[in-house]
């Protein structure tokens, strides 16, 4: 927010950093950035916590997240807004019968417009945020000039391992644009998360969030693996394999089901969010199965006394 001090920054800081898992530093950098009136892009993967932080800022400034989603649909009247059809027969063009698209309704309500996949989004659609951006309004045929609040921003994000189907952003378009790049979290932060998202608890909750952190982050160094999976795939692993555990009967780790339980679940959970390389000769279950044999065989068996 324009007029925050550096005490009430601090303040905001603090009670926003409450929502936040594990982006301290993150959340310094984006909230300074908003808080100096700055629009920017977040790059980095899916599930890194960008959502949480603007969620976080914006709910403590009690303004909207108007989210956008960038793909080639997104055409500048979408985004814009556009004149109800029915009404422009009936009475002709007019301020009264404008639909307001998000980015109108971000700068009329001074909100967070935020663009996920902005490098998906065509040309057209991006350069009209130009004087939005710049000027922070934006002129509509026969409606006339839309004036942003002072808390409008226009936050965008990127995929950089995800470049089919994408464009390339213009210089004007960066050099509007702040920019921070957001990898995944540590293993404790992960941890900390899964933790919160599942509740699971007792010796059979500790470990399936050990175990599925563990092998969700190695999805992100396998060879054969372009991009792995975010934490997400981690929560989704321990509440599969708590379901399954409890179908199966197994009320503890120490149960010699436990392991190929949790590869059932690793199965359901992160199959479908590892993204393979184009050349790899294999299939996400066998991906999963040798980063579950790493996991619960061969490290097992080091670790192993003699």
């Amino acid at each position: 927010m324009d007029n925050l001090t550096g005490a009430s920054l601090s303040a905001t800081r603090r009670r926003v950093a409450d929502k936040v898992v594990g982006r301290e530093h993150e959340l310094d950098l984006v909230l300074s950035a908003v808080a100096a009136g700055r629009d920017i892009i977040l790059e980095g993967p899916p599930g890194t916590s960008k959502t949480t932080i603007l969620r976080a800022i914006t709910s403590e400034w009690g303004i909207p997240l108007l989210f956008v989603e960038g793909n080639a649909d997104l055409t500048p009247a979408k985004l814009v807004g556009h004149h109800n059809p029915a009404r422009v027969l009936r009475e002709d063009y007019s301020a009264d019968n404008f639909v307001a698209g998000p980015l109108v309704e971000a700068m009329r309500e001074g909100g967070f417009l935020y663009i996920e996949e902005f490098n998906r989004a065509p040309e057209d659609t991006v350069n009209t945020l130009l004087t939005a951006m710049a000027d922070r309004t934006i002129a509509v045929p026969r409606v006339g000039t839309i004036e942003a609040l002072p808390t409008f921003r226009v936050i965008a994000s990127m995929n950089p391992y995800d470049n089919v189907g994408t464009t390339r952003l213009s210089t004007s378009v960066h050099d509007r644009l702040n920019r921070l790049a957001v990898g995944y979290q540590d293993a404790d932060a992960e941890r900390s998360i899964v933790e919160l998202r599942t509740t699971a608890t007792g010796r059979l909750g500790d470990r399936l969030t050990t175990d599925a952190v563990a092998v969700t982050r190695a999805t992100r160094e396998h060879p054969d693996v372009r991009q792995g999976s975010s934490v997400r795939g981690a929560i989704d692993c321990v509440l599969v394999a708590g379901q399954l555990s409890e179908l199966r009967g197994i009320s503890s780790p120490d149960d010699p089901r436990y392991a190929e339980t949790m590869y059932d679940a690793m199965v359901v959970a992160l199959s479908g969010r590892i993204q393979l390389d184009e050349a790899a000769e294999t299939t996400p279950e066998q991906v999963l199965r040798e980063i579950w044999e790493d996991h619960f065989i061969l490290a097992n068996a080091v670790a192993a006394p003699g």
